[in-house]
């Protein structure tokens, strides 16, 4: 009675290990006891994409800062030429 126990238990334990193993849980296990092989290319081709976008944002703030530097000095110039009064033409 005792080996058909055993049988029967490891015969109903092959399911229930195959369930367990086929879940996400299992799944993770399995990525977790393989080991790090580093990231997927699909995410470091993200990253790498990421990191031009940064650049690509960098380059746009330093144009901006221009552009605003530039309006700066012209509206100071406007304002300058406002200040001043310039004597009437002379109309003959």
């Amino acid at each position: 009675m005792g080996i058909l126990a055993v049988v029967l238990f490891v015969a109903l334990l092959i399911p229930v290990l195959a369930i367990l193993l086929d879940s996400p849980m299992g799944r993770a296990l399995g990525r977790r006891l393989e080991g790090d092989r580093g990231p997927e290319p699909a995410l470091r081709e993200l990253a790498r994409k990421v990191e031009l976008l940064e650049s690509q944002v960098d380059d746009l703030e330093r144009g901006l800062q221009s552009v605003r530097d530039d309006n700066a000095f012209l509206q100071r110039l406007l304002d300058e030429g406002e200040r001043r009064v310039l004597p009437p033409p002379d109309t003959p």
